[in-house]
């Protein structure tokens, strides 16, 4: 029956009754968790000051884990692994510019003592 199907649709078949396909919860869940990736971009437009530290150390820390898991299970779920892959890098970077901006406060702080301590 499968023989006279185009290979898109062999493909389409295969993808669509996949164990970790869009029949079941493990496609969906780590789909909708792209969310956070696009919620993550939308905070490239905040100001470091505005970002959440704790909020990205645990996004970051659930990437690795959950990306580590992905292909520890069976079927190996590539779509939960590259969404975590994601969210470990876009709250890897959202916590570089919160620490980046912390130490251009620590410099501005230091500068300005320094210009204090000239003024007295």
């Amino acid at each position: 029956q499968t023989h006279n199907m185009s290979p898109w649709a062999g493909r389409f078949h295969q993808f669509w009754n996949h164990p970790a396909g869009p029949k079941t919860i493990h496609f969906w869940a780590p789909t909708w968790k792209w969310m956070l990736i696009v919620a993550s971009l939308s905070d490239l437009s905040k100001p470091a000051s505005h970002i959440s530290l704790n909020q990205n150390l645990a996004l970051a820390a659930t990437g690795i884990i959950w990306s580590r898991y992905a292909t520890q299970i069976t079927p190996v779920n590539w779509n939960l692994f590259a969404v975590n892959v994601f969210v470990f890098l876009s709250s890897g970077y959202q916590l570089y510019r919160i620490f980046k901006w912390k130490q251009e406060q620590k410099a501005l702080e230091a500068q300005n003592s320094v210009t204090e301590d000239e003024n007295l």
